[in-house]
């Protein structure tokens, strides 16, 4: 402990003190029932473009801050990870599950227009 202020401790040590000793005392449930009850008051405060706003602010600051390289890596790694803990028949599943809801988005007339537009891009490359 450093003797900063006529042998008391600082803030930053005693926050810092008081959060392991509450470390110790408490389990996982703990800090999930008061982040739970933390997120509940925070979400009643405000509405939804508020969190709109922020969550914009820091995709924007995150933005300026990487290269697209950065994001490039992630992804990847997000993806190999991915596919590392799901088998074959997840994604069987999502990729039905998207085509269907695809399906019952649109209708004839849009799939026959992409894939019109798709036949054209195909034969300018050959």
């Amino acid at each position: 402990m450093a003797d900063n202020n006529n042998g008391k401790m600082s803030y930053e040590e005693a926050g810092k003190k008081g959060g392991q000793a509450t470390s110790k005392n408490h389990d996982k449930e703990f800090y999930q029932e008061i982040g739970s009850k933390g997120g509940d008051a925070n979400a009643s405060e405000h509405d939804k473009e508020h969190f709109q706003n922020i969550g914009s602010k820091g995709g924007q600051a995150n933005a300026e801050e990487h290269n697209k390289e950065h994001f490039q890596n992630i992804g990847s790694k997000g993806g190999q990870s991915t596919a590392d803990s799901h088998g074959e028949d997840f994604y069987e599943d999502i990729g039905s599950k998207g085509g269907k809801a695809n399906a019952e988005s649109h209708d004839k007339k849009h799939f026959q227009e992409i894939g019109s537009k798709g036949g054209r891009s195909n034969s300018d490359n050959n």
